[in-house]
């Protein structure tokens, strides 16, 4: 078979069928392949018939359909099956030969894939992919990390395929070295996570808080995604609020409330957890999934367990608008603590992360896209050294601004009993990052009384630890400090 193909994809689930239909209308010529070779043959016949796409039924025939230096593509799930396709391809390439992972990989696999390729000569990229099946066929956010020496031959065919900005500018560009994009879509999966459960939360608000029917919400979403909350998930929400199934029957309402997820918020979170960052939301928002998931339970519990029989007797308009400030500045929490954690992992890794040209590569295409992601790009652009988005001037006051109506939406949802678990987790990390004094000091007391942990004092230099002997009888003999 003739090498004429720019690049090969593998797999042909939606993401991948939709992948090679985008590179073909933009002028590439693509191979694909997939383990199930029937599939290849229902894609050239259907989907594809009639378009420069080469199918094929072995991987050895796949690779000799490419143009030197060969770029390989895989759209399948992360794991093992990574690892087995990585074998099938290895010995079939040369020296400078490229593999990609557009799925959605745990960076520390992608980091050992990167070093185990370029110990064997071939470059590799972990690239991460957001905008589903749409924005795989119209144009996705790509977020491309790994071998340096890769982005050359692979630059000209992402960035013609990515979304591009309002602008004009491409929502495509190279993240980092070694696991950085695939890192960098955990985190971008991570805040999704957040936004969604935001807007749930808020979504339950209105329904079971303040009674408003489907039609109603919906003209709030509507109206809200004119305004500073304008995002595709907004978008989604309105049109999904407002869908009804051929017999007039609102489909929302029809659909079990349990979560499903496929373990990239779960990474986020433990992630966070390992570099020590307070990523409170994204792990809230991960949690209420998995209470979520626990409906046989939740229905018998609540039978027996009893909340305030307390019902809203405000101003409905009003609290609206507090729902919308609230959303809006719980966002900004969401970002600041994924960006935090950018920042945490990149200086672990020694990574050099652009923060405002991830913030572009957000804007559009992606599930998380939207206008605010503006005003991330410009505070980064302002200050690439900001230690929390939170301190920027825009972000600042727009905290300030909404602050009130934040605090009221939280307490109503106490005393109603509506649980905001993401909401009220964004206010306690506000009020918590805002304190120049925590009651940690008493917590180090405690570690020091049964532990002997030691502490550090508010009158000696940082880095000198002292021990107390409590009782008494517990002897000067310190425990050695370490951190986490």
């Amino acid at each position: 078979m003739k090498a004429n193909a720019d690049i090969a994809v593998v797999g042909l689930a939606v993401m991948g069928e939709n992948l090679i239909l985008n590179m073909e209308s933009k002028g590439f010529t693509v191979a694909c392949f997939n383990r199930t070779t029937s599939k290849v043959d229902d894609f050239i016949n259907g989907r594809a018939a009639g378009k420069n796409i080469i199918g094929c039924h072995t991987v050895e025939a796949l690779v000799g359909t490419l143009k030197r230096p060969r770029k390989v593509m895989c759209m399948i799930k992360a794991g093992r099956a990574v690892d087995a396709f990585i074998e099938s391809v290895r010995p079939y390439l040369e020296a400078g030969d490229i593999i990609i992972d557009g799925g959605n990989s745990y960076f520390p696999d992608t980091i050992h894939r990167v070093a185990e390729a370029e110990r064997d000569g071939l470059l590799y990229v972990g690239t991460g992919v957001s905008g589903g099946e749409e924005g795989a066929l119209l144009g996705p956010s790509i977020m491309p990390g790994g071998s340096p020496a890769a982005w050359e031959a692979i630059r000209p065919i992402f960035q013609k395929i990515c979304a591009y900005t309002d602008d004009g500018e491409p929502c495509c560009d190279w993240v980092g070295e070694s696991g950085a994009g695939h890192f960098v879509k955990m985190v971008h999966n991570g805040i999704e996570y957040g936004d969604m459960q935001l807007i749930g939360e808020t979504y339950q608000m209105m329904k079971d808080g303040l009674g408003l029917s489907n039609e109603a919400m919906r003209d709030v979403f509507a109206r809200w995604n004119k305004g500073v909350l304008d995002s595709y998930l907004i978008e989604i929400t309105r049109d999904i609020l407002g869908y009804k199934n051929e017999n007039g029957e609102a489909v929302i309402d029809r659909i079990l409330d349990t979560a499903g997820q496929k373990g990239t918020g779960k990474w986020t979170a433990t992630s966070a957890l390992d570099v020590g960052q307070p990523l409170t939301l994204i792990g809230e928002a991960v949690f209420a999934r998995c209470l979520s998931a626990l409906k046989d339970e939740r229905v018998a519990a609540s039978h027996l367990l009893n909340g305030p029989a307390t019902a809203f007797d405000g101003d409905r308009a009003a609290m609206i608008d507090d729902l919308e400030q609230a959303l809006y500045v719980s966002k900004i929490v969401s970002y600041a603590q994924g960006y935090q954690l950018m920042r945490a992992v990149a200086a672990e890794r020694g990574w050099n992360l652009n923060y405002g040209g991830i913030a572009l590569m957000w804007r559009g295409g992606c599930i998380i896209r939207s206008a605010f992601l503006g005003k991330i790009k410009a505070a980064y652009d302002a200050d690439a050294h900001l230690v929390n988005l939170m301190l920027d001037p825009f972000f600042k006051q727009a905290a300030e601004t909404a602050q009130a109506g934040w605090r009221r939406v939280a307490a109503t949802a106490v005393r109603l009993g509506i649980p905001m678990p993401a909401i009220s987790a964004a206010l306690a990390y506000y009020d918590g990052y805002r304190s120049a004094r925590l009651p940690a000091n008493l917590l180090q007391a405690q570690r020091d009384y049964f532990g002997a942990h030691t502490y550090e004092r508010i009158d000696r230099p940082r880095g000198e630890f002292f021990h107390t002997n409590w009782t008494g009888h517990g002897g000067t003999t310190a425990s050695s400090s370490y951190d986490v």
